[in-house]
């Protein structure tokens, strides 16, 4: 009786251990603001549009190698190749080249502001226009 109990506890020890190992390769982020970046007609990047108040949900999931932003047109990033994570004095910065919900190329970032009280930001780059949400983990 008590080998079947231990053999019970082992195997509900590595079930729970693989069901972590699966849930911690999926990042959650609320949005709280975007601003767009755009470029002109002479190839000129413009200015920052203003900050527009935006609560929405973001997911970085490692497994289906894909980005997610859950807007009224559902943003979807299928990750190409991960970038190296990059570290400097002020920002600790993780990016992903990645195909939008048509076929874009485009690279995302995430962004970590040390000197902004660790404040986040989710970076998304096209050859024409730059998106900045502005996240914080869920």
């Amino acid at each position: 009786m008590k080998i079947i109990r231990t053999s019970i506890y082992i195997t509900l020890f590595f079930l729970t251990l693989g069901f972590q190992q699966t849930y911690a390769q999926s990042y959650q982020f609320r949005t709280s603001g975007f601003s767009v970046l755009e470029k002109n007609e002479k190839g000129k990047w413009g200015e920052w549009s203003n900050l527009d108040l935006v609560n929405l949900s973001v997911i970085l999931d490692t497994n289906k190698h894909r980005i997610v932003v859950y807007s009224q047109e559902i943003q979807l990033f299928r990750i190409m190749d991960y970038i190296e994570r990059e570290e400097n004095d002020t920002d600790i910065t993780y990016s992903f080249l990645c195909k939008d919900n048509e076929g874009i190329e485009c690279k995302l970032s995430i962004i970590t502001r040390k000197k902004q009280d660790y404040r986040k930001q989710l970076y998304i780059n096209y050859d024409d226009h730059i998106i900045v949400y502005n996240i914080s983990s869920v």
